[in-house]
């Protein structure tokens, strides 16, 4: 399978787009004057707690106050409270936890207020991003990610990715991991870990406990709200998280984020540097690999597949529901078979699209009905493949009587929703448009003022391809009329963006005329 990275940076934003076999199956966004992403930590302020919710909410810097659960504080909060005040005081003076004496565990079915109190300074991570009305989630279990593997204070468990299931690889993971790891620091090994040598886990774990220490050398003297650890940009925390063996190509087209990449690539992975390139065509990066096209047909309340069936995707507050539908193309010479084939092709796209627009909570799928229990057996493990590519944590439920299939899948930032409704550029909405049989008189009206102004003007016109073959077709043409009225070729090139009656002229420099 071919993988592609494509990044798109405009002075306000970074867009990605991950492609599997140039179909998009990821979009993220980023805005450069972000201050809140997943993985962020920070000095935070107890502003007050809410014994009723079992939580507390937090001052961060944010317009919202922060949100914190007693279920995401950890049974080592003491501890951390403890470095927390130790390292702001000065008392504690290094990042090491070797002479650390870790604090008694608090109890999962505590209570909020019994732990913390109001005023408290607290080190605290960005679990959820802020969605909608509701600020930033946090947690106080602090993980510190890398490629191959994620760093846990105040823990001592190794533990190693599921998705490792050879025994022997696990075994041998587990004897490095123990003989590198420091004392009362935890460690979960990555799925890209596997068959790594130890002086990659070492290298990479001591970049990870400089970034242990750097939140340290912060806290001294530290004063809340402050970010203490910024996770990566959106680029390079996918790459980190998603790049094997099976990535061939990364496009940016910006020149500065082209470094920024390579040099990421060539401390993480200097093996793939050289798949980094840089988009140099006057073409849009997102147009020249048919981004825009696809974000164009699979965002919207209805995503067509080949078949001719369709999903049709709603989203409340509290749940989304994707409607499965056959369309008029189900052939009926075999009408079980066939709608188990819609099916298990609704069941692919669903996964895509669940990755691409980023849903979240809870999703209702009604699957066209079927009476056979192995197609529905069938269609539960295909949505489970379907879904094993998926990142995000997810649970798989079994068809319902009523042959509806329920899935939760984790939620960390807004869900991704791209209006691809557009105001008719030609009527602006109203409904009507000039008479079209009027639009070459007014093509040629404005050539006449062009020319009039400046003869020798060499002038490219550019036009709907439907009004590019009107200007070109039978004999004489428009376009050769108009060579013998103003003595000069007009160049017409055709451009699918435009709409039906939209045209622009152009000079030698390939810079629009702008005529008002």
């Amino acid at each position: 399978m071919e993988k592609e990275l494509i990044i798109n940076s405009t002075p306000t934003e970074v867009e990605i787009a991950l492609l599997e076999n140039s179909k998009l199956i990821e979009l993220h966004h980023q805005k450069t004057n972000t201050n809140f992403t997943v993985g962020d930590v920070f000095l935070g302020k107890i502003r007050r707690t809410m014994p009723g919710l079992n939580a507390a909410f937090v001052d961060i810097g944010h317009k919202k106050d922060a949100f914190l659960h007693y279920t995401d504080l950890g049974p080592k909060l003491r501890s951390l409270i403890k470095y927390t005040n130790g390292s702001v005081a000065g008392s504690i003076n290094t990042h090491l936890l070797d002479n650390f004496k870790l604090e008694p565990e608090i109890i999962k079915t505590g209570k909020i207020d019994q732990v913390l109190n109001r005023r408290q300074q607290l080190l605290v991570q960005v679990l959820k991003e802020p969605i909608g009305t509701k600020g930033p989630r946090l947690s106080c279990e602090l993980t510190i990610p890398g490629r191959f593997m994620v760093l846990t204070p105040f823990s001592d468990v190794i533990a190693v990715s599921k998705k490792i299931a050879n025994p022997e690889e696990r075994k041998r993971l587990k004897r490095l991991i123990e003989s590198i790891r420091p004392k009362n620091f935890g460690i979960i090994v990555r799925t890209a870990a596997e068959g790594k040598k130890v002086a990659d886990l070492h290298e990479e774990l001591q970049g990870m406990l400089s970034k242990w220490e750097d939140i340290h050398r912060q806290l001294r003297n530290g004063k809340a709200p402050i970010k203490l650890l910024s996770e990566l940009d959106k680029a390079s925390s996918i790459m980190r998280d998603i790049l094997n063996d099976d990535f061939n190509k990364i496009v940016v087209n910006d020149k500065q984020l082209y470094t920024n990449v390579r040099n990421f690539l060539a401390s993480i992975a200097p093996e793939k540097v050289d798949i980094v390139s840089l988009h140099k065509s006057r073409k849009p990066i997102f147009e020249a690999y048919g981004i825009t096209r696809q974000i164009k047909s699979s965002f919207g309340k209805t995503a067509t597949m080949p078949s001719g069936a369709y999903l049709v995707i709603e989203s409340t507050e509290a749940m989304h529901v994707i409607d499965v539908n056959s369309g008029h193309k189900m052939s009926s010479n075999d009408q079980e078979e066939a709608v188990l084939a819609v099916n298990l092709e609704a069941a692919e796209e669903i996964a895509r699209q669940l990755r691409l627009r980023d849903i979240g909570g809870i999703i209702i799928i009604d699957f066209i009905d079927m009476r056979n229990r192995e197609h529905k057996h069938r269609l539960v493990k295909a949505m489970q493949q379907f879904m094993k590519k998926d990142r995000a944590q997810h649970t798989i439920l079994p068809l319902s009587k009523f042959g509806l299939m329920q899935i939760t899948r984790q939620r960390v930032r807004p869900e991704i929703q791209i209006n691809t409704a557009e105001v008719c550029p030609t009527c602006n909405g109203t409904g009507k448009i000039n008479a079209s049989i009027l639009l070459t008189d007014d093509i040629e009206r404005d050539l006449t003022f062009l020319l009039q102004s400046d003869p020798n003007a060499k002038i490219k016109l550019k036009v709907h391809p439907y009004l590019e073959s009107f200007l070109k077709k039978g004999f004489p043409s428009t376009r050769m009329k108009w060579s013998a009225k103003f003595y000069k070729w007009i160049n017409i090139e055709p451009d699918p963006d435009f709409h039906v009656n939209q045209y622009k002229f152009f000079d030698q420099n390939d810079e629009e005329i702008r005529l008002n």
